[in-house]
């Protein structure tokens, strides 16, 4: 991640959360009044985001330092130390806040994208994020998603070329507006379009997509779809996919599994910040 673009956005973060002043913090501590706090899990999860929470108190003091306990990657359980801070206790407690959620939301996505990614071990399946991100953020959940050991698919509609049911209906067919996007992307850029029927699927071949999306398709017309496209385009899954159904759609043979539930739906992860002698 490119840290001037994280910096810009954790200012405004603090801006939003800080007002015009904590009231608080400075009515009990003099300018300088020193401190020192422990980031603690106080529950199981996947660590992601402690490097950003980082740069938010150093955002917020420079004179703040961190320590990182546990890399990001590694296994929380509670009552595990993740972070050192240290500093004037008017800004650790500035950026307690902002610090803290970004750091339980991020390790929320790694963990449940985790787990979609430990459900379909042993396949050659990718698990992939959307667009279904919290505006602001993308940057920062799509990261998470990495960390949790999934993959990211397009971050910006510039990314990459993706039809859909929409570009389709407006156009009048996959065939149609496969031909007009060839004419008009990159040669350097994929195709992917939207399949919603078997016969889409063939339009698609038909038509020379490089990538297929099965929306909301039943595992046995995922089955038939990988038998139809023999691998002449890679084949990606989407909708309705949850951690009881994804290994199950994982074995028809797609390539990759798109769930948009890892960065709209996870659960913020449960960490406190503690001031220690």
């Amino acid at each position: 991640m490119n840290n001037l673009h994280l910096i810009e956005k954790i200012k405004l973060f603090l801006e939003e959360d800080i007002g015009p002043g904590d009231i608080t913090s400075e009515a009990l501590f003099q300018n300088g009044w020193p401190a020192k706090a422990l980031f603690i899990a106080k529950s199981d999860f996947t660590i992601a985001g402690l490097e950003i929470a980082e740069l938010v108190f150093e955002t917020q003091n420079h004179e703040i330092h961190c320590d990182i306990l546990l890399p990001d990657g590694s296994k929380a359980l509670p009552g595990d130390k993740l972070q050192k801070i240290s500093g004037p206790a008017q800004d650790l407690l500035k950026a307690e806040r902002v610090a803290l959620n970004i750091c339980q939301r991020l390790c929320g996505i790694a963990s449940l994208t985790a787990a979609f990614v430990e459900k379909t071990k042993g396949l050659p399946v990718r698990i992939v994020d959307t667009r279904k991100t919290t505006p602001g953020f993308r940057t920062f959940e799509k990261y998470a998603v990495r960390v949790g050991g999934g993959y990211n698919h397009r971050f910006n509609l510039a990314d990459a070329v993706l039809i859909k049911e929409n570009h389709i209906k407006a156009c009048g067919s996959i065939h149609e507006a496969i031909t007009k996007t060839r004419k008009y992307a990159p040669h350097t850029m994929k195709i992917e379009v939207e399949a919603e029927r078997l016969d889409q699927v063939e339009e698609c071949l038909a038509a020379g997509a490089d990538i297929i999306m099965l929306d909301n398709m039943s595992l046995a017309e995922m089955r038939k779809a990988v038998e139809l496209v023999q691998g002449k385009a890679l084949i990606e899954a989407s909708g309705g996919v949850t951690l009881d159904n994804v290994r199950d759609i994982a074995e028809t043979g797609v390539d990759i599994i798109s769930i948009g539930a890892l960065t709209h739906s996870a659960p913020a992860s449960d960490i406190s910040m503690l001031i220690v002698d």
